[in-house]
């Protein structure tokens, strides 16, 4: 296992909790594992939480204090490092992927948050919430536009995305923003900032018929899969679960399109979808 690294306490919350926990845990003169004993989770989950990677839940702080013999520093302290503008089920996803340093994801039906235009991750969040207030709206869509200024860096993280072609034929708030969302893909992938696949239709069976994955990898922490489904995700780390779904995302690769014709692809359907919104 990777052995800890320095944090930047000033980054976040959770940056100076892991950096204090890392502190606890070696005074105590504990490894990552008989940490993890106690708290029913691995050695690599402790790692996790010193790096930032993970949040600290409130069940594991009050461990940790009676284990640590820390009072209640960290019961106090882990509610203020888990405030999120993200959904419960996702939170900790998004922020191991705000630090991640490869990101590959299988997207079966919508464009990845990541990869999204405003009047895209608009048309998605009124579809999931029709009753919402604007103002609810607007805020999820921020967050997810927030999300996406990581592909701001022109090197880090890699991200490689496959693309299903169900995801380029499904109309998401019309034919203009899908013709402006496909052309942003396209984009972002002939600028060569991020790898993009297309599963097309007669690829037939795969081996991530059953939903959405997302891979993460990380310099200084084990990597970790996340799981999604409807309103609901998963964040796993167990070392076979995590091969086993980069099997599958390798055996999807394998089936998908070329990064080149995924490009032509990409390119083609948003040109009907142009073509489709000049119409009168």
């Amino acid at each position: 296992m990777p052995g800890p690294k320095d944090l930047d306490p000033s980054t976040s919350p959770r940056a100076l909790l892991g950096a204090e926990l890392r502190h606890a845990r070696i005074k105590a003169g504990l490894t990552q594992d008989e940490l993890g004993e106690p708290l029913f989770v691995s050695g690599s989950y402790i790692g996790q939480m010193e790096s930032g990677t993970r949040r600290i839940l409130p069940e594991h702080a009050v461990r940790l204090d009676e284990v640590l013999g820390t009072d209640d520093f960290f019961t106090r302290n882990c509610k203020a490092s888990n405030k999120s503008r993200y959904p419960d089920h996702f939170a900790e996803a998004a922020e191991a992927e705000a630090v991640a340093e490869t990101i590959k994801e299988y997207a079966p039906q919508l464009i990845p948050g990541l990869l999204q235009t405003e009047a895209y991750a608009r048309a998605v969040f009124r579809a999931y919430r029709p009753t919402a207030a604007e103002g609810v709206i607007d805020e999820l869509v921020e967050a997810r536009l927030d999300r996406s200024r990581l592909l701001t860096d022109p090197t880090k993280p890699l991200l490689w995305a496959v693309l299903d072609e169900a995801m380029l034929r499904r109309q998401v708030g019309g034919p203009g923003v899908m013709a402006e969302a496909l052309r942003h893909v396209a984009d972002l992938a002939r600028r060569h900032r991020v790898i993009v696949q297309v599963l097309p239709f007669d690829a037939g069976a795969h081996a991530a018929q059953e939903g959405a994955l997302k891979l993460m990898t990380f310099p200084d922490a084990p990597p970790l899969v996340y799981l999604q489904g409807p309103g609901a995700g998963q964040l796993e780390d167990d070392p076979a679960t995590v091969t086993r779904h980069q099997l599958t995302y390798d055996l999807i690769g394998a089936s998908a399109l070329s990064p080149e014709r995924s490009l032509a692809l990409l390119e083609s359907v948003a040109e009907d979808y142009a073509y489709e919104d000049e119409q009168p």
